[in-house]
């Protein structure tokens, strides 16, 4: 064990932590754990916890079912709604086969092999997510009602906005995990909010940005709502979203300028490798047949274009100075794997990078209300689960990022999906019975 570990192993004894939660996420991007005791961690730390590979969707066949989560000892974090005597620590873990090797179709490998790709290039990448939910009574069996907590629209105060309270308590429970919140507010939907969190590196950023759904969806329970990220839980209110705020430093300065200042080679190329793959990479951005109820309404995109400030946009850069001016990718929404995405968003940037792609010009109109002479020329994003499957299938940049076997995993679970809804007679029942206790 190295030292980090030995020095978490003394926190874990001195704090009376009794269990521990190893942490890690499906294909698909659900958050799974297996709870240990915290006498089984120094094990944990040197061998592995072992499970059944065969029952986690998308990962082994029943012939080779063995995989093996070793804690990352950086990630530790007590559980804070889980108090003492035997208090609950969780750990986020990587993935390997019973040899040692890592497991490949893990996103959070996939991640770290991304960074690792961009540290080699001389770029230090760093994200921030901006993340939309909405807030819902429950009824008396504690099962969702549909009814949102409250009324409010954007930035509106009490009393229209009831969930001030539950975003403090999320917020506060968030730094006593060693999450800084930047913002919180009511968002544009009835019982719609949204909760900012600083910028970090790439990996840090997924592994928070799964903390947070999981503190969100714990804290709403404990007071007797239910936490929702599907896209689109309200079809005719506001869709739920998860910008991707992006920025790149290479020997300690932000490579990203703003308008003023006016834009580097390299972030421009940067900007303009996201914008010509995201198409491509959108089932993996907005997985669900739900998500394509939000583009192209309630400020999601449906263009592939950009511009500043913009937020009509599928890229935008925001108005900033210094550190803080980076790119925010509108498109993504919260049932993503933050993983997967985050390496395919990245991947896209760099390969941008290296092909010195050009980036268009940017789009300075409306374009909710533009006409047909300013969209006619902009390539639209998929509106489907069915197109964007098909643009995935077709892509060798994603084959290339996730190899054969692991896109035709998820490929052939995401074909189901979209055939289950075509055949649907009701889509409102089916976002229901398919995602809305799920997401």
């Amino acid at each position: 064990m190295n030292t980090t570990a030995t020095e978490v192993l003394e926190f874990v004894k001195e704090n009376d932590i009794k269990f521990v939660r190893l942490n890690f996420c499906d294909i698909l991007g659900f958050q799974k754990n297996i709870s240990i005791t915290a006498d089984e961690l120094p094990s944990a730390f040197e061998n592995g916890v072992s499970f059944d590979a065969h029952a986690i969707q998308g990962f082994r066949d029943v012939t080779r079912s063995d995989l093996f989560l070793f804690p990352d000892p950086v990630t530790l974090a007590v559980l804070p709604w889980r108090p003492g005597p035997g208090r609950v620590a969780r750990f986020y873990c990587d993935i390997k086969n019973p040899d040692g090797s890592v497991f490949l179709h893990d996103g959070r490998t996939l991640l770290k092999q991304t960074v690792a790709r961009a540290e080699k290039l001389g770029y230090v990448c760093k994200i921030g997510a901006e993340c939309e939910f909405y807030l819902f009574k429950t009824e008396e069996s504690g099962e969702p009602s549909g009814i949102p907590f409250d009324k409010g629209g954007y930035l509106d105060i009490s009393p229209l906005d009831r969930g001030e309270d539950m975003r403090r308590e999320i917020c506060l429970t968030l730094e006593e995990m060693g999450i800084k919140p930047e913002a919180s507010h009511h968002e544009q939907g009835p019982g719609q909010n949204e909760i900012d969190f600083k910028f970090s590196d790439a990996i840090t950023c997924a592994d928070n940005l799964q903390t947070f759904k999981a503190v969100v969806k714990a804290i709403a329970a404990r007071n007797g709502l239910f936490a929702s990220f599907m896209p689109k839980p309200i079809l005719n209110a506001a869709g739920s979203g998860l910008h991707v705020n992006i920025s790149l430093s290479q020997n300690g300065q932000n490579i990203f300028k703003n308008e003023i200042e006016g834009h580097s080679n390299v972030a421009e190329s940067f900007i303009a490798g996201v914008l010509a793959k995201t198409p491509e990479i959108t089932l993996f951005l907005n997985p669900l047949a739900n998500s394509y109820e939000r583009f192209g309404k309630f400020e999601a995109p449906k263009y592939v274009s950009w511009s500043n400030q913009n937020r009509s946009q599928l890229i935008r850069i925001p108005a900033a100075t210094g550190e803080r001016v980076r790119m925010e990718l509108r498109s993504p929404d919260p049932s993503l794997n933050p993983y997967l995405s985050f390496a395919l968003i990245v991947s896209a940037g760099l390969d941008g990078i290296e092909s010195k792609t050009v980036l268009p010009p940017s789009v300075d109109a409306d374009l909710y209300t533009a006409g047909s002479s300013i969209t006619k020329a902009l390539t639209t994003l998929p509106d489907t689960l069915g197109k964007a499957i098909a643009l995935a299938e077709k892509s060798s940049f994603v084959k290339k990022m996730l190899g054969e076997e692991w896109l035709s995993k998820y490929l052939e679970i995401k074909k189901i999906e979209a055939n289950d809804f075509t055949a649907s007679k009701d889509k409102e029942q089916f976002y229901k019975a398919r995602y809305y206790n799920n997401i």
